[in-house]
C-alpha cells in the first residue's frame, strides 16, 4: 500500500476541523460557509474541490465538498481522516425517493446503506452489501431534529454507481432483497460510511429528497434552497454536540 506523507487531493497545510460537513457540490460548500459559518475561509481548492473552515456557534467546523460518486467521495473522506484526524463526518446532499413514505422536500437520515457495488470489495475485500451509519451520531441527529420540531425519515437507503434518473433503476431496486425497505437512492453514502467505519470514526448521511419515483414534483430552486437550509442547520446543530 502506498499512502505517502501528504494528502494528494487536499492542501497539505489545510486548517481542517475535527468536525466536517460534506456536500457533493463545491458551490454548496461555499454557500454553507458564506451563510452559516463565521470567519469562514477557503483552506483547500485542489481541482476546484473546495473546503472551508470557520466557526458555528463558537465551534470549529470544516465544510468540504466530495464530488459525485463513491470513488470521488472516498478519496476526500480517507484523506480527511488519515491526514487531518477528522472525528465526525455528516454527508449532506440530495436523493431520489423510492418509497411513498418520503415525499419531495422531506429529509432522510440513513440508518444503513445497501449497495450492489464492488466498491467495498475493492477497498478492503468486504463482501457484504450493507454498511451501517454511525449509531451514536444518528441518535444525536434524531434528538436534535426532535428539539427543532423537524420531522425526518430514518431508515435504509441505497447507493448506486450510476445516476438513478438516467437508467431503469427499477431493475436495480428489484434486485434488492425484499426484507430491506429502501427510502431513497443516491451515489455516495455507502462509500463515505464504509471508509469511515474501517477507520473507526463516526459518519452518516442526511439527504433532502429532490425527486421521487411516485411524483412528478421536482424542487424549485427556491424550495431547494429552503429545504436544504433546514437540513444544513440540522447537520450543524447535531455535529457540534
Amino acid at each position: 500500500m502506498f499512502i505517502g506523507e501528504n494528502p494528494i487531493h487536499i492542501e497539505a497545510n489545510a486548517d481542517i476541523a475535527e468536525l466536517v460537513l460534506m456536500p457533493g457540490d463545491p458551490l454548496r460548500a461555499k454557500y454553507i460557509a458564506d451563510n452559516f459559518l463565521e470567519n469562514a475561509r477557503l483552506v483547500t481548492n485542489i481541482r476546484n474541490m473546495s473546503g472551508y473552515t470557520g466557526e458555528y456557534k463558537g465551534t470549529k467546523i470544516t465544510v468540504m465538498a466530495h464530488g459525485m460518486g463513491m470513488p470521488s467521495a472516498s478519496i476526500y473522506v480517507f484523506e480527511l481522516i488519515h491526514f487531518f484526524h477528522v472525528k465526525k463526518i455528516i454527508r449532506i446532499g440530495t436523493c431520489g425517493a423510492v418509497s411513498e413514505k418520503a415525499e419531495v422536500g422531506d429529509v432522510i437520515l440513513t440508518k444503513n446503506i445497501y449497495s450492489e457495488s464492488n466498491f467495498a470489495y475493492t477497498y478492503d475485500n468486504y463482501v457484504g452489501n450493507v454498511v451501517d451509519a454511525s449509531e451514536s451520531l444518528n441518535k444525536t441527529i434524531l434528538e436534535t431534529a426532535k428539539e427543532q420540531n423537524m420531522n425526518i425519515h430514518y431508515g435504509m437507503t441505497t447507493t448506486m454507481d450510476v445516476y438513478g434518473p438516467y437508467i431503469d433503476y427499477e431493475r436495480v431496486l428489484n434486485r434488492i432483497p425484499s426484507e430491506y425497505e429502501i427510502l431513497g437512492e443516491e451515489m455516495e453514502a455507502f462509500g463515505v460510511c464504509h471508509v469511515a467505519n474501517t477507520m473507526n470514526i463516526e459518519a452518516t448521511a442526511l439527504m433532502t429528497v429532490a425527486d421521487s419515483k411516485f411524483s412528478k414534483t421536482v424542487l424549485t430552486p427556491e424550495d431547494r434552497q429552503t429545504k436544504l437550509n433546514d437540513m444544513i442547520q440540522l447537520g450543524l446543530e447535531s455535529i457540534i454536540k
